[in-house]
């Protein structure tokens, strides 16, 4: 997959000659309804013997159109993991547009002109809610019309799970709720997060639990603070752990929010490795113990718990 960065306004020689069926979203997630419609684009590119193209954003367009802070962005998926999955399901080139506000200015048919005939789109497909400026005017209804026949447009209707549409935003509400399953469920996927291995304040250790203390970027979408069964990767391996998001405030209140993870029959140091955890399953809500010893038993219950999952 060839990835190509975009800041508007591009030059020609940044754009592949060959023409392609161009998937349009933003994607964050990669859940079960933004598949649907990349694996749509995948089965037209194989028929007609294109290459597959996707155009995301590099953040989400309500920071310029809503003013909201970047910093106050949370994503299900970096950048990063957009790039993973989309290699994953087949997509030959990537467009990773710089979403600016002279981006966000683009007239609906300079966007249609630019960005999907310029891209030498013969397919452009997308979901039904797609829009590419003002709803009423920029929206899949419209495309045809400023299509002007040199593409075809092909939407793709609304993914449901029990009834209800498959959507970031239903996922977000699950991860508040610490339900992992049906997170699961509706991405297809087990929910995981990017971070880095750095010290802690080894209270773990003096535990008989070392962890490792997983500093994140502020744009990760953590689940709700818990306990959890998890795995961490490190390197090309996935390992099995329990994970706990929270403020550790059997130790005094005021504490800063840590990720820390407990890998099972594991020996290795491992500070500053870069490292992914999948989110498996909810165990129990944060409890600020009477102190060590009843904070050590119900860990070692917690490691019991996570055993038997993987078993």
């Amino acid at each position: 997959m060839e990835i190509i960065k975009i800041r508007h306004p591009y030059q020609p020689e940044q754009i592949p000659q060959a023409d392609v069926v161009l998937v349009l979203g933003f994607f964050d997630g990669v859940h079960l309804g933004h598949q649907a419609v990349i694996n749509e684009g995948r089965r037209l590119a194989d028929q007609h013997q294109l290459k597959l193209a996707l155009m995301t954003f590099n953040q989400h367009p309500s920071i310029v159109f809503q003013k909201i802070e970047a910093e106050s962005m949370k994503y299900l998926t970096s950048s990063e993991q957009k790039e993973r999955l989309m290699e994953d399901l087949g997509v030959d080139y990537l467009y990773e547009i710089e979403f600016t506000s002279a981006f966000a200015s683009l007239k609906p048919q300079d966007f249609v002109d630019q960005y999907i005939v310029g891209l030498h789109a013969k397919y452009a497909v997308s979901g039904f809610d797609y829009t590419y400026g003002p709803k009423d005017i920029a929206n899949v209804q419209h495309l045809p019309l400023y299509a002007k026949g040199r593409f075809e447009v092909v939407t793709i209707g609304k993914q449901e799970k029990d009834g209800a549409k498959v959507s970031s935003t239903r996922i977000r509400e699950m991860l508040d709720q610490g339900d992992m399953e049906e997170v699961t469920r509706l991405l297809g996927y087990i929910y995981e997060i990017d971070g880095t291995v750095m010290h802690g304040d080894a209270r773990g250790r003096e535990l008989g639990f070392p962890t490792a203390n997983i500093k994140l970027r502020s744009s990760v979408r953590l689940p709700k603070e818990g306990v959890y069964v998890c795995e961490l990767r490190i390197g090309d391996k996935w390992y099995p752990a329990m994970g706990s998001i929270g403020h550790n405030d059997t130790f005094g209140a005021g504490r800063g929010l840590t990720v820390e993870i407990y890998i099972l029959d594991f020996h290795q140091d491992i500070y500053g490795e870069q490292v992914s955890v999948r989110w498996n399953h909810f165990i129990r809500d944060q409890v600020a113990f009477n102190g060590a010893d009843a904070l050590i038993t119900q860990l070692k219950q917690d490691e019991l718990t996570t055993a038997n999952y993987f078993k």
